[in-house]
């Protein structure tokens, strides 16, 4: 699944869709704008940092050859098994759990792994309702963190109470106030 963006200038929703997609609506109102433009990421509601200096196809050109993640460029390599995904990582603990983890069959990676597996399964429903709700708030905190009902809306939202969070942010600009509820919202039933 491709990710995401939406892009505003200043308060108003300029586009959302694929990067490469939005791109050029980006630059063209660059030109124009009259408050700064800010783009976000549908995924976790975070804004992102898009080199808009040179034309569109300078644009277009320079995310084709990002596409691939940044961590993935930064990780180390040469240990773990690569090939299969597994990379080696540094993990602080106690020395209790070092031992615990050296005492279970296969080692301290395979405990690991089976620990984290076992989290995920028990806690996925939980994980799956917290994403879109913190995607919201990063969105709330660098859009309307000024605006009327942001810290009473926060509450509202974090307490999974949508009709007052949504009754709170009635008056705020449509493209904000939009966004977030679709952020917050849009896989609800």
């Amino acid at each position: 699944m491709t990710e995401t963006f939406t892009a505003f200038e200043g308060l108003r929703r300029l586009a959302s869709g694929p990067l490469a997609d939005i791109a050029p609506t980006i630059k063209r109102a660059e030109a124009r704008a009259a408050g700064p433009i800010a783009i976000f990421s549908d995924t976790t509601g975070r804004a992102v940092d898009l080199d808009l200096r040179g034309s569109v196809d300078d644009m277009l050109k320079w995310l084709g050859k990002t596409s691939e993640p940044p961590a993935a460029a930064s990780e180390p390599r040469g240990r773990g098994r690569p090939k299969l995904g597994v990379v080696a990582r540094e993990v602080t603990l106690l020395p209790r759990h070092w031992e615990w983890l050296n005492a279970q069959p296969g080692g301290a990676s395979v405990a690991l792994r089976k620990l984290v597996e076992a989290a995920r399964r028990s806690n996925g429903d939980t994980d799956r309702a917290r994403a879109p709700r913190d995607a919201a708030y990063h969105f709330m905190s660098a859009m309307a963190g000024n605006l009327a009902n942001f810290e009473e809306a926060s509450r509202a939202l974090f307490a999974d109470d949508r009709r007052r969070f949504t009754s709170l942010i009635a008056a705020w600009p449509a493209d904000v106030r939009d966004h977030v509820v679709n952020l917050a919202y849009a896989n609800a039933a």
